[in-house]
């Protein structure tokens, strides 16, 4: 009796969920990130002050490079229908000792966002930071005038730890920087997640 029929078109990506895959950056997507990053729609909610030039991405980029793996892991986000890079992921400030990291995420077009990408992206993301990377805590920030996605990451599980009052100055004003975070153990025992 034959066994099961094994695929043998297209890889698997190692990083992936239901809608979305991770794939590491490539110097080809510097142009691509530039343009997410000039656009004031995309940047509303990043730290961002001033438009980023070709130049200072491929310096960031290269820098990114140097830290890949060691204390940070840097991702774009690609359908999986198509391939389309539709925003990046990441995990900083990587604490291995502590079992800690920070999490950031862009969805580069505003037309693709409300479809779903950023959840699946981070939900990888954390099956991948806490299955592989054996990590306790994922981290991140959220400002006060980001209600939309403060609504997503504790859909997804994050709980508000803490406010940094008037922790970022933007647009003329200070505004409240909260602190939330999701641990490995209230991930695990959640549905969404496929590591145990």
């Amino acid at each position: 009796m034959p066994g099961p029929t094994v695929d043998q078109g297209s890889p698997q990506p190692l990083i992936r969920g239901r809608l979305v895959y991770l794939r590491p950056g490539e110097r080809a997507d510097i142009p691509l990130f530039v343009r997410w990053l000039t656009d004031a729609r995309t940047t509303e909610h990043l730290a961002l002050r001033s438009p980023i030039g070709q130049a200072m991405e491929e310096r960031w980029f290269d820098e990114m490079l140097d830290h890949h793996g060691r204390d940070r892991w840097f991702f774009v986000i690609c359908r999986l229908d198509d391939d389309r890079a539709v925003g990046s992921i990441d995990l900083h400030a990587l604490d291995l000792t502590n079992g800690g990291a920070g999490l950031g995420i862009l969805i580069g077009d505003p037309a693709d966002t409300s479809h779903g990408y950023g959840s699946d992206a981070i939900r990888a993301l954390l099956d991948f930071g806490f299955g592989q990377l054996r990590l306790e805590r994922v981290w991140l920030d959220v400002y006060e005038d980001n209600a939309r996605g403060r609504h997503v990451y504790e859909r997804i599980g994050f709980v508000h730890e803490g406010t940094f009052r008037r922790g970022i100055y933007r647009s003329g004003r200070y505004l409240d920087v909260r602190r939330m975070a999701v641990l490995r153990e209230e991930w695990t025992t959640r549905g969404d997640a496929t590591i145990e």
